[in-house]
């Protein structure tokens, strides 16, 4: 099958079938493409999904009645060509010509007239059709509305620069190995295979790369000298900073970037990583032993106490919840697909769940650091202002940074802030 009716399958079962970029790409029908073919099929997909508000306005536009159910791998060619027409700026008649040879390659000889009418009526009145589409504020930010409306409220100054740095391709931010190399030393490794790179100013060990590469060209990488983390998420090993010796615990830990962190910055601590999927625990163990870094790995849900905890204290829990993901939108726009209004009164629970639970295990005078990729205030501040209601023992502690903004409890970032994703933290320390 041709690579861009395979993309349009697979653009399919995120967009109609409720499956994650990720997964899809985890897919053989794309494991078997070559290297070139793969990047292409995701540089079009995440493309199409990131847009997938104004493709569709588009399309509505442009069709005079919508596409069957069982013919939506067609809607979503027809998706592929407008995003390589608007966005790609690949050659018209290219775009029409491959995206109606498409069509055969899906079985569907009788859409290529269908295809070609459609992509070739948007080349004659695009201007006009995007003038229109773009007064539709769901087609012109991209964005469900109810998700709209929720930024908006709890960002009135801000909720157009949050979608806006949403919709913009994500930097490739690195994290040194502090273990093997300074961040000096790595740059200057970085400099002599000709690889542009900066320091990323709010943060000790991160790098930033404007162009994006594999990290297998990466200097070291498969030695464990680097990973790849944003900067906002760097922050959380140094929020938390246990001394020696002090037991610590990564408490959804997959898929272990911060757990490698901690470990990376503070080599003499005790650190338990845990989490409840054991399918994404396998991510941590691949990464520890990148690294050559060793933890004690457990699968479990961390509110089951009885299920994983050994009855001693931790002096140190992190604590990254699970959450609506808004912060991270611009690495992950199938998000604004797959995550729905209803989900963040479920996360809201799971959130508050893990607190009650996790402050059990924490020792007196210990630090919880409590950390979500969320813009969202019901996750974050508020969540946090709730569990000091019931937590006579709880005490806040500020944090002084130079990076996000404070809130009323805890910092926020916003995404796109001083280049890194949205992120939320708040430390709390459980009073002697």
């Amino acid at each position: 099958m041709k690579t861009r009716a395979i993309a349009a399958r697979a653009l399919q079962r995120v967009t109609y079938q409720g499956e994650s970029l990720t997964e899809v790409f985890r897919h053989a029908t794309l494991q078997n493409l070559s290297v070139r073919d793969q990047a292409w099929v995701r540089h079009v997909c995440f493309g199409a999904v990131r847009w997938h508000g104004r493709l569709g306005a588009i399309l509505r536009e442009l069709l005079d009645k919508p596409i069957k159910a069982s013919d939506k791998d067609i809607e979503c060619l027809l998706r592929l060509g407008l995003y390589q027409i608007i966005y790609q700026r690949t050659p018209d008649h290219a775009a029409v010509s491959e995206t109606v040879e498409a069509s055969r390659a899906l079985k569907k000889a009788w859409a290529g007239s269908l295809v070609n009418g459609v992509l070739r009526r948007f080349l004659r009145e695009q201007a006009t059709v995007l003038a229109k589409v773009d007064q539709i504020e769901s087609a012109q930010y991209s964005f469900p509305t109810w998700l709209a409306d929720q930024i908006k409220h709890a960002w009135p100054q801000d909720w157009q620069a949050i979608m806006q740095a949403s919709n913009e391709h994500p930097p490739l931010s690195l994290r040194v190995n502090g273990l093997l190399a300074t961040r000096e030393q790595y740059l200057e490794r970085l400099k002599q295979q000709q690889i542009q790179a900066e320091p990323i100013a709010s943060t000790e060990l991160g790098i930033h790369l404007p162009e994006a590469l594999a990290v297998t060209e990466l200097p070291d990488f498969a030695q464990g000298s680097v990973s790849v983390q944003d900067a906002a998420a760097q922050q959380a090993a140094v929020l938390l900073a246990p001394q020696a010796t002090m037991r610590v615990l990564d408490a959804c830990a997959a898929p272990g970037g911060k757990t490698c962190h901690l470990l990376e910055r503070y080599p003499q601590i005790e650190l338990v990583a845990l989490d409840n999927s054991a399918k994404r625990i396998k991510q941590v163990y691949e990464n520890l032993t990148r690294l050559n870094l060793a933890a004690t790995v457990k699968v479990a849900d961390a509110v089951d106490l009885a299920a994983w905890w050994d009855g001693q204290t931790f002096e140190r829990i992190l604590l990254d919840a699970p959450c609506s993901a808004t912060g991270v939108i611009r690495r992950h726009p199938d998000i604004k697909l797959l995550r729905k209004k209803t989900d963040i009164a479920t996360l809201q629970q799971q959130q508050a769940a893990l607190l009650q639970a996790l402050w059990q295990v924490l020792k007196q005078g210990g630090l919880l650091l409590y950390a979500t990729c969320s813009i969202l205030p019901e996750e974050n501040n508020l969540q946090i202002e709730q569990f000091l209601k019931t937590q006579p023992d709880a005490r806040v502690k500020a944090i002084k940074a130079t990076w996000g903004r404070e809130l009323s409890v805890g910092r926020q970032i916003l995404p796109g802030e001083q280049g890194m994703d949205g992120f939320y933290y708040a430390l709390l320390e459980k009073a002697a």
